[in-house]
């Protein structure tokens, strides 16, 4: 389901089918984080004007145990269980920006955006 919406989104948006498969893939990564560490969660998506841009926002919220060192978890490789370490990495690359806040034992909030070129 998130990534059906997240693609209609990127249509509206007019992003490339390139930019739509980037965005797709990473809203693809942090919907599964959001559910296998966080314990599920919930995902807003929407067209955003800013500054002349327009872009395609998706906001991943879960209640889970939070990240306790997000430097760590950034880094490319790094997983705290069986994956590939790719998926908060990963999805920084393929987006325009990315906003990770975290607190342990609250949990964690990414923000991805990416603009219409």
């Amino acid at each position: 389901m998130a990534r059906q919406t997240v693609r209609a989104l990127a249509q509206e948006c007019k992003l490339s089918l390139v930019e739509q498969t980037k965005l797709v893939t990473a809203a693809s990564e942090l919907a599964r984080n959001a559910l296998i560490y966080g314990g599920g969660g919930t995902m807003t998506a929407a067209l955003v004007d800013e500054r002349g841009r327009r872009g395609v926002r998706v906001v991943f919220v879960d209640q889970g145990p939070g990240i306790e060192d997000i430097e760590l978890a950034l880094t490319e490789g790094w997983t705290s269980g069986s994956g590939l370490g790719l998926g908060l990495s990963g999805s920084r690359r393929l987006v325009d920006d990315f906003v990770l806040d975290s607190v342990v034992g609250r949990g964690t909030t990414v923000t991805i955006t990416k603009w219409a070129r």
